[in-house]
């Protein structure tokens, strides 16, 4: 593909105004157009003045560095600049004047802190490309305002510029460039651009050497280099090419990418258009909430009316009732004053002589009378006047209505895999959103992928308890199974999307808990041991050195092996561990205690080639020929790789042989995890990637009286058992 387009082309080609470019030419702190932009170390781009700023804790000696240049009353115009001479000597300088106090500062473009150094900002190249692109476009901002020649004498009045000669920084109209610049002199060799006023030196300086032009591109820094920086500066163990390359390859590679985005016009007008329906289907699904949120409302203002006017009806008639005992019991009482009916009634009865008639009447009166007497003594309200079972505990309501929050929706967690581990059971953890805002709890939900004919098969969501954390713990996986979690949090009754869904495999058996034993076969000067027994580090120690007159080149230094402290005599088993990634070489696998004894105790020559049967050779001839005497079943890992034994057909599997055949492919990079599956029963071990528990390679073991987990070290390595490996031990 052509690549030699200039930017007017493809803005022609984008059908892009140079006018709607405006946002990629504005400095991401002062909002402003670029003035003379420096690139960043990760490549963005700010005003060389708001460098200066974020680096200098006084301003008094400070100078204007910028000139905007634009429209007469434009709100970007700015008092003119020095000369550019005087902006590239004191931007690479070490004078005080531009000399930070502090070398760091955070790019306001990724947020990622840019260290400097010493020399601060005279270590940043100047964007030319990007100071074109602005002139350019101011130019086009002023399309009536011209460019008058610099040059041309009174009285005649200045001509228009035509011509701007980068030599010579001055403007000219023709008459006066022919006059400046005539035929046969160096000068007709000046360079010259159209009419403008930024002018930019003809060639790019190296910042460490003031005095080389930059001629090669550090593909490690991915900035410009000079020769000196490559030979014995700061790029000199770096990868570089040649200026022309790498123009080449990055012009390349931006055509491809504009043409690219052209291809794709219709595609973005087709997002555009889905976007434009997100936006309709916001603001409905948004008044549609609106109401649902006033209809909720007013049901529950409803159902408070509904119970207040029925507790008001419940007190009215409770009063009622008790003036009305009250009232009758004032009567009664009044009924026993002197100049009441029943004490005149009593004593009218008194008078009657004819004793049959008293006693007729005189019977019922006298029941009344002690009846009064009685409550005389006795005295009780016919009503309690409080109304205390009326008296309401909102406390909880009005708790609950308070904690309704209505400030939105929380973000959804994510779900972090580099933390979270799957065995037969699983440690989920996830990232809190960053709102600012805490939530009640969170809700894990996850369900079993079973793998069908027609696709996956998802069983039904299960959902955990509340967790009140970030992480949790999901028990009773089945094992060799796929299964999908996500997560939500819940703020005031308010539930998050749930999280985007993650899967993982679990082993294919259950996870073996065990730490490294320091009885058996350890060697104490040269292996070290963590303190809980669940690291260990290859490291050489004194021995070394004072064998050092017996290792000769050519010769062979012997494994130092460790086991775990627990083994196995039945049924299928997993464990998992991380390799170091600087490991020199580490051995994984299993052991047989039946044949251990003789192994740790009969004494081997170390200097001697037999020492050990890997004799260095990749012809795989040492693996096809396995001494069935040795107790150990190892996997070689080291350097960031991981090697596949060529081992004969009979000890792998139909699959894992068709992969091991090809020399090529039994280097695989190592894993993160690594895991280890023993199946004592059957008498196989196999190997995992733990992260995707994908099956590296297998083979026949002899499974006699108990295996135990073994590692073997050599040179500089470490070991790490996994956290759920060690726990039970641990907790033991």
């Amino acid at each position: 593909p052509c690549v030699t387009l200039h930017l007017s082309q493809f803005m022609v080609l984008l059908k892009v105004p140079i006018k709607n470019i405006e946002r990629e030419l504005i400095c991401p702190i002062c909002k402003e157009l670029f003035t003379h932009p420096l690139i960043l170390p990760c490549q963005h781009s700010v005003c060389h003045k708001c460098v200066r700023e974020l680096l200098m804790l006084s301003h008094d000696d400070s100078f204007d560095a910028g000139s905007e240049c634009s429209m007469p009353g434009s709100p970007r115009s700015r008092v003119p600049s020095p000369s550019m001479e005087r902006l590239d000597r004191l931007v690479r300088s070490g004078g005080n004047s531009v000399t930070p106090r502090v070398t760091a500062i955070p790019c306001p473009g990724c947020q990622h802190d840019i260290e400097l150094g010493e020399r601060g900002i005279s270590m940043l190249f100047r964007n030319f490309t990007l100071e074109n692109i602005v002139e350019r476009y101011r130019q086009a901002a002023r399309a009536a305002v011209a460019i008058m020649c610099n040059v041309c004498k009174p009285p005649l009045p200045p001509q228009e510029a035509t011509k701007s000669c980068m030599d010579c920084k001055a403007s000219y109209c023709n008459e006066c460039f022919k006059l400046n610049h005539p035929w046969g002199t160096p000068k007709a060799q000046h360079e010259y651009v159209g009419p403008t006023t930024n002018f930019r030196p003809k060639v790019l300086m190296c910042p460490e050497h003031e005095m080389e032009k930059v001629n090669m591109y550090c593909e490690v820094c991915r900035r410009p280099v000079c020769h000196l920086c490559k030979l014995g500066g700061s790029h000199a163990n770096h990868k570089v090419t040649s200026m022309s390359s790498a123009y080449k390859i990055l012009k390349e590679k931006l055509a491809k990418s504009i043409h690219y985005l052209i291809s794709k016009e219709d595609q973005v007008r087709t997002q555009i258009s889905d976007l434009d329906v997100l936006i309709k289907q916001t603001e409905e699904n948004g008044q549609l909430s609106e109401r649902e949120a006033i209809a909720h409302f007013d049901r529950l203002f409803e159902t408070l009316q509904e119970r207040k006017t029925e507790m008001l009806r419940s007190i009215d008639q409770s009063r009622n009732r008790r003036l009305d005992q009250l009232k009758g019991q004032v009567e009664e009482y009044q009924g026993m004053l002197e100049n009441s009916g029943l004490v005149g009634y009593a004593q009218e009865v008194l008078k009657e002589t004819d004793q049959s008639c008293f006693v007729q009447t005189a019977k019922q009166l006298h029941v009344r009378i002690q009846r009064a007497t009685e409550s005389l003594r006795t005295f009780h309200p016919a009503s309690n006047p409080c109304f205390d079972e009326f008296v309401l505990d909102t406390s909880k309501e009005e708790m609950l209505l308070k904690e309704m929050c209505f400030g939105g929706v929380p973000d959804p967690p994510l779900i972090d895999l580099s933390r979270s581990r799957v065995y037969n059971e699983a440690t989920i953890c996830w990232r809190l959103s960053d709102d600012h805002i805490a939530t009640d709890h969170q809700l894990l939900e996850y369900r079993r992928l079973a793998i069908c004919r027609d696709g996956v098969d998802s069983g039904s969501w299960r959902t955990t308890e509340r967790v009140y954390g970030a992480s949790t713990v999901v028990c009773d996986l089945e094992p060799d199974s796929l299964y999908a979690f996500r997560v939500r949090s819940c703020r005031s009754s308010m539930y998050s999307p749930y999280s985007p869904e993650v899967t993982f495999h679990t082993p294919p058996a259950p996870a073996f808990g065990f730490l490294f034993n320091d009885k058996c076969g350890f060697s104490a000067e040269r292996l070290v041991l963590s303190k809980r027994r669940d690291s260990v580090e290859s490291q050489a120690g004194m021995a070394f050195l004072l064998a050092s007159e017996r290792v000769q080149t050519g010769s062979y230094i012997g494994l130092d092996y460790i086991i775990g402290d627990m083994g196995i005599t039945q049924g299928r088993h997993f464990w998992a561990f991380r390799v170091e990634a600087h490991s020199y070489m580490v051995k994984v696998g299993v052991a047989s205690d039946t044949k251990l004894l003789e192994w740790f105790h009969n004494p081997r020559d170390t200097s001697s080639p037999r020492y050990d049967q890997d004799s260095g050779h990749d012809s795989g001839s040492e693996d096809a020929c396995y001494e069935l005497s040795q107790p150990f079943t190892l996997l070689t890992l080291g350097m960031g790789k991981l090697f596949i034994p060529k081992a004969s057909a009979s000890s792998v599997s139909s699959s894992s042989a068709l992969v091991s055949t090809a020399a090529s492919e039994r280097v695989l990079p190592m894993p993160q995890r690594v895991g280890v599956c023993l199946d004592y029963d059957a008498g196989r071990v196999y190997f995992y990637d733990a992260d995707t528990m994908r099956c590296l390679y297998e083979r026949q073991v002899e499974c006699s009286g108990t295996m135990y987990p073994a590692f073997g070290l050599m040179g500089g390595g470490r070991v790490h058992l996994e956290d759920f490996i060690t726990a039970k031990r641990l907790t033991f």
